[in-house]
């Protein structure tokens, strides 16, 4: 489900006014974490994802871990914050460009 970088540019925008729903603190990436982000994308297609943990490699390393046990796509980090998109297979909220 590669994106191309005009789909991501697209996603960035939807995504900018939006909270995170999903935080990844001190316990780190567990099955729960997991669970409640994939929870979320099938919910909402497009979700922030907050991680206050370690340094920035620990960090990087969680969100990528975290977008492959959930099947998703890691569109954007800032910071603290990653932006995550799967689409859906039946009636997709998020209309994405070609």
């Amino acid at each position: 489900m590669a994106l191309t970088e005009k789909q991501k540019k697209h996603l960035r925008r939807l995504a900018h006014p939006m909270n995170p729903i999903v935080m990844l603190g001190n316990a780190g990436l567990t099955d729960a974490v997991v669970a409640e982000l994939d929870r979320a994308l099938t919910d909402h297609e497009l979700v922030k994802v907050s991680a206050r943990i370690g340094e920035r490699d620990t960090r990087n390393d969680a969100l990528a871990m975290l977008a492959i046990r959930t099947l998703s796509e890691l569109v954007q980090r800032v910071g603290h914050v990653g932006v995550f998109y799967r689409r859906r297979n039946e009636l997709p909220k998020i209309l994405i460009p070609d």
